[in-house]
């Protein structure tokens, strides 16, 4: 527009210079000269073509309006109520009718502001433009983050929303740890699902190895005393992220989104349900998913994420398969060594002759031989129910792994040459019941 007033200055305008500005924008040779008479009016009105020229009766937003709508919450109604109201008192000039009011609100002001004055900063957020972080590659930045499940568990007879702690792997989008918890989260379940993201070997892998740095979220957990010593010991850069700034790691904050939408929204007890009416409680004849099942259906998931899921950023590849392909090494940490500060304590017991009685289930080992009736300590690993490390109670020395009995391999069981209490669980696991119906011998 600048351009054809200088042309006009100059008196070299014509039809021509009009029409191909016609052409280009789109609007007839008549808008065009519309335009053009408003800005030689109005020099502001050539800086953006096609606004129409400011009048004195055309009403804009004022910093009073601008204070009311936070106040009501972006509520047009409720701020046209105060403006008449006022009026009404003599304290300024009637307003305009709520259709022009909304429609100054819209041209005045963004759509990040009026999502602001209506839900807050975090409303403000879902109208501003990220710079995405480049790839990287594999292990070299993890994310960790804390996600309250929005479905009812059956907790003990008790309906409860669980927790889960994840790492999250941002070059593969993999999801490399998981630990999740009845209640809230605590330095524990962090260790838990860290030591199932470090590790390689079944039942973990593939995923796994020391991270170069995590991003955190200043949460309490991730910043306690213990969990800054494993992250020093395992020499792992804790990136402590500000707050309300869930873009600057939008690796695990999008898998919480995925993981609603793809999975939790379609089980029974999903607390974000729309309900007919206005009954907003659950049903009461709804069966919940016991805390284990769901833990069961969860791990399923996770599987499904990393093996068969093909993230769009992946371009077409699975998080295992951009995994495999990445031939960045690996810092490996041998199982032993993460023992003693990423497992949960689960308190003591008594040794017997049929082992160590965890969970209803019983737990053998080849040194447990000939040390029947010592006090341990227990130290396990979330959703693992395979294996137990146990320590003695009195002196917390480490006496070694306890397998479940029903699952000892013939190699265990062959290590005890018929004795101790794998032989017992081999001879129990062999015995099959006569039918009642067979006839004796």
């Amino acid at each position: 527009m600048r351009r054809l007033l200088a042309l006009r200055q100059d008196q070299k305008l014509t039809t021509r210079h009009v029409r191909l500005m016609a052409q280009s924008l789109e609007v007839t040779e008549r808008t065009v000269w519309r335009w053009l008479a408003a800005a030689e009016r109005d020099e502001a009105a050539a800086a953006e073509p096609g606004a129409r020229a400011q009048s004195k009766d055309r009403f804009s937003v004022t910093p009073e309006v601008r204070r009311l709508l936070a106040l009501w919450k972006g509520n047009v109604a409720a701020v046209h109520r105060e403006l008449t109201a006022r009026a009404a008192r003599g304290e300024g000039d009637p307003p305009p009718s709520i259709p022009t009011l909304h429609r100054a609100i819209r041209r005045d002001l963004t759509p990040g502001e009026r999502a602001g004055l209506a839900g807050g900063e975090r409303a403000i957020r879902k109208h501003d433009v990220f710079l995405a972080p480049p790839r990287g590659w594999r292990n070299q930045v993890g994310e960790t983050d804390h996600f309250q499940v929005p479905v009812l568990v059956d907790v003990e007879g008790k309906a409860r929303r669980p927790w889960i702690t994840w790492f999250t792997d941002c070059s593969t989008n993999a999801i490399t740890g998981i630990a999740v918890t009845p209640g809230d989260p605590s330095w524990e379940s962090v260790l838990a699902a860290l030591r199932s993201a470090v590790l390689r070997e079944e039942p973990y892998g593939p995923f796994g190895g020391v991270p170069e740095k995590v991003r955190v979220d200043r949460g309490k957990e991730f910043l306690s005393r213990t969990v800054t010593a494993a992250f020093d010991l395992l020499d792992v850069t804790v990136e402590d992220l500000p707050a309300y700034t869930p873009h600057l790691k939008g690796t695990v904050e999008g898998l919480n989104r995925a993981v609603e939408g793809m999975f939790l929204a379609a089980l029974p007890g999903y607390a974000r349900q729309p309900r007919p009416g206005k009954r907003a409680s659950r049903p009461e004849d709804e069966v919940l998913l016991g805390f284990e099942d769901f833990t069961a259906r969860l791990l399923d998931w996770t599987l499904w994420w990393n093996t068969e899921h093909r993230p769009s950023p992946l371009r077409g590849r699975t998080p295992l398969q951009a995994w495999q392909d990445d031939p960045t090494p690996l810092r490996d940490v041998p199982a032993a060594d993460l023992r003693t500060f990423t497992l949960e304590d689960a308190g003591t017991r008594t040794l017997t002759t049929r082992g160590i009685r965890f969970r209803r289930r019983d737990y053998v080992g080849a040194w447990m031989t000939g040390q029947a009736g010592i006090q341990v300590r227990i130290r396990f690993m979330p959703h693992h129910d395979h294996r137990i490390e146990v320590y003695h109670a009195a002196t917390g020395r480490y006496l070694g792994p306890a397998d479940l009995a029903d699952q000892a391999t013939d190699e265990q069981i062959s290590a005890y040459e018929g004795r101790g209490p794998l032989a017992h669980a081999a001879r129990r696991r062999t015995f099959r019941p006569r039918s009642a119906s067979a006839t004796p011998p």
